[in-house]
């Protein structure tokens, strides 16, 4: 039985610590091999999908100046850390019998293809899955608005961000057991409540171009095919007139 596609275009962004699994650090296998299946589950669906996974299990800029390290220098640090972890998707993703692109805001023709947005849209309408990498390519600047600025160039049809917990939540699920979860809550609130789902940026940008945000459980399986057939998962951020928990 065919199944209901509400979102033919996505954004996946999923965070670098993701990929660690239960180390700190580095790359867990396991991990890497479950997203590129969940990644499969919706791509034999016909569902277009590009992705924007950060580099924080390898390095974070923000800890730059711990490290006597400037700001400019380590966020730089941290474009090449996201490269290295969508080398390591697009080999899962291959190794799956998806047909890949790597692309990235940072020149490097020997194993990356330069990012050209019409290029990118033409990869997408073919059946490829584009790994986008190296953030926009300037400091200052996180992977989540990246993945606001690369889906509204490719005019995705939503960002899918997968974290670990359930949606957005009133408070912290990891502490708090009696936190309850928004089913939809608006651009707005997220900004004024400083819920921390993206940064001010991203949530702007996906504010004035009207871009659906669903914050959804990426650990579990299937709840990524779930969200793109429209079941009741995770939370939803759009321009809602009044935040619904469940």
């Amino acid at each position: 039985m065919s199944q209901t596609i509400k979102y033919k275009r996505i954004l996946l962004k999923l965070s670098g610590e993701s990929l660690a699994g239960e180390n700190e650090v580095g790359i867990d296998s396991k991990i890497l091999n479950f997203f590129a299946s969940e990644i499969k589950k919706v791509h034999e669906l016909g569902v277009q999908v590009g992705i924007v996974i950060g580099g924080g299990n390898i390095y974070r800029g923000l800890d730059a100046d711990g490290q006597g390290i400037d700001r400019v220098t380590g966020d730089q640090m941290g474009m090449l850390a996201t490269v290295i972890n969508s080398l390591a998707l697009q080999n899962a993703c291959e190794n799956t019998g998806m047909f890949t692109r790597l692309m990235t805001a940072i020149n490097m023709e020997a194993f990356a293809e330069p990012y050209i947005r019409r290029r990118a849209i033409r990869h997408l309408e073919k059946g490829r899955v584009v790994i986008f990498g190296a953030g926009t390519g300037h400091p200052y600047f996180s992977t989540d608005t990246a993945a606001s600025l690369r889906a509204v160039e490719i005019e995705a049809d939503a960002i899918l961000k997968g974290t670990r917990v359930e949606g957005i939540f009133d408070s912290d699920p990891e502490k708090n057991p009696d936190a309850s979860r928004f089913e939809e809550i608006s651009y707005l609130d997220v900004l004024q409540k400083n819920l921390r789902v993206m940064d001010m940026t991203a949530i702007s940008l996906c504010k004035e171009n009207n871009l659906p945000i669903i914050v959804f459980n990426m650990d579990k399986p299937d709840n990524l095919l779930k969200v793109i057939t429209g079941k009741n998962v995770g939370t939803s951020v759009g321009n809602f007139a009044q935040a619904t928990k469940n």
